[in-house]
């Protein structure tokens, strides 16, 4: 259960699993954009001066971050909606809007790639909030809006007055942070990369795409790219190549920290005070006399 109710069913869930299931299949989390998230994410931890005894991991890339947590004495529980990969590493199969866990079950929740690509985001981080210990930690990365900006372009381009979504749409670091922090997740940091790519292939970057879950899953009839229209969309791709003979493209990546409530916790700043630094918000360090668990 979560605190929101008659959430519209924006993707189909069996279309949603089955797409994960086909990535897991492929590219088994080491994905291009996965491998980068992974990375940043194991950063900001070791940023983190705290001990985390039970973790939570949703994402394509679960065995790698698992491996890694393990290895820093940490119990770690799977989850994610793609059965190949749950049953993988001995995982639960569920949406992230619908985990069955306990509350207060674990003091830290990994996801990757995953927060984009479901119905209840609101009630997604509500219940992250009521599964973590007091002064537990999330930490997730996602792709961001105004990502593949020039693949669309040319996509809707070459289907004129035919335009169907290929790709599903995706949400800005302001409207992330805002909703972690109604979510009642304490000390909210949203931050993003832009990643500035180039790719001598159509085929490679849509293969970059499936491999991350990226590929339509809206809930209705999905529309075939016609033979027509894909030959069109290779045109243009060489078209806008670059002196280099490579396509340019953006691809922007969000970045969501914060903690579940405790009486020890530093006040948040006003917002737009810029008072409290990633740093300082990951380090788990509190005021007035508080305690690192």
């Amino acid at each position: 259960m979560t605190d929101t109710v008659n959430v519209p069913e924006v993707f189909d869930r069996q279309r949603r699993r089955i797409v994960r299931d086909r990535a897991c299949a492929r590219s088994t989390g080491d994905d291009f954009f996965s491998q980068i998230m992974v990375e940043e994410i194991l950063e900001r931890l070791d940023v983190v001066k705290r001990t985390f005894r039970r973790a939570l991991i949703i994402g394509l890339p679960a065995t790698r971050l698992g491996t890694e947590l393990k290895s820093r004495g940490m119990k770690v529980v799977f989850a994610d909606a793609s059965a190949r990969l749950a049953r993988s590493v001995g995982g639960v199969i569920c949406d992230d809007d619908r985990l069955p866990f306990a509350d207060h079950s674990f003091d830290l929740i990994i996801n990757i790639g995953s927060l984009d690509t479901i119905n209840d985001l609101p009630g997604a981080l509500v219940l992250i909030r009521r599964i973590l210990l007091p002064d537990g930690l999330m930490l997730a990365a996602l792709i961001g809006a105004e990502s593949f900006s020039s693949l669309k372009s040319v996509m809707m381009e070459a289907e004129g007055d035919r335009v169907s979504a290929h790709i599903h749409p995706q949400i800005d670091v302001r409207t992330a942070g805002d909703l972690v922090a109604r979510a009642g997740l304490t000390l909210p940091v949203a931050d993003s990369d832009l990643l500035r790519l180039k790719y001598s292939s159509l085929r490679r970057l849509i293969a970059d795409i499936r491999d991350v879950g990226g590929s339509n899953i809206m809930t209705g009839n999905l529309t075939a790219i016609r033979h027509n229209v894909l030959d069109e969309i290779q045109h243009s791709f060489r078209a806008q190549a670059g002196p280099d003979g490579k396509f340019a493209e953006n691809v922007t990546i969000l970045y969501l920290c914060a903690w579940a409530p405790h009486p020890d916790q530093p006040k948040p700043a006003r917002r737009g005070s810029g008072q409290v630094s990633l740093t300082k918000t990951l380090s788990g360090k509190h005021e007035d006399g508080g305690s690192e668990n």
